[in-house]
């Protein structure tokens, strides 16, 4: 290897650079300085109260968007109820489902796991369904709205994957 005067200064100089931007990527992901609690309170789960109050606001604001006739009251309410978060979350209590999942053997916490991952899927079918059937019952400019409304939720799904 011929020796260029500096390579090495350089070369010292390029692998700093590269320690530096792992150290500042890895921190990106460390946890902010309240810890799960304060992270799970940004997203409204620490006050039940004020979620729901935000989800009846939204469910308000989409019906008035909507503008329903009388003969859709029905589909609409079966739509609420059906959508409704389940009074019980199964994993709502974290720190003692943790708990109990470090008593578990291996095959035992996968068998658990696949159970929680059975509910969600049945949970998601219900909603779905009722979606499904909530939608058919609206008429195309009613669906154009929920179309909108729906995809304003979710704006991470909406974008293309290469």
């Amino acid at each position: 290897m011929k020796w260029i005067p500096g390579s090495f200064t350089k070369r010292a100089l390029i692998a700093g650079l590269i320690a530096g931007s792992g150290i500042v990527a890895a921190s990106s992901f460390a946890m902010t300085r309240g810890g799960p609690a304060e992270c799970e309170a940004r997203h409204g789960q620490a006050d039940p109260a004020k979620w729901e109050a935000r989800r009846a606001a939204r469910q308000s604001e989409l019906k008035e968007k909507l503008k329903l006739r009388a003969d859709q009251e029905a589909a609409w309410n079966a739509y609420v109820d059906a959508t409704a978060p389940a009074t019980a979350r199964p994993g709502a209590d974290r720190q003692a489902m943790r708990e109990s999942f470090e008593k578990l053997k291996t095959p035992q916490r996968l068998d658990r796991m696949l159970a929680m991952s059975e509910a969600r899927r049945t949970r998601m079918l219900e909603r779905s369904r009722a979606i499904k059937a909530f939608y058919a019952q609206l008429t195309p400019a009613q669906q154009s709205v929920f179309d909108a409304e729906f995809n304003a939720r979710w704006p991470e799904h909406r974008r293309v994957q290469s």
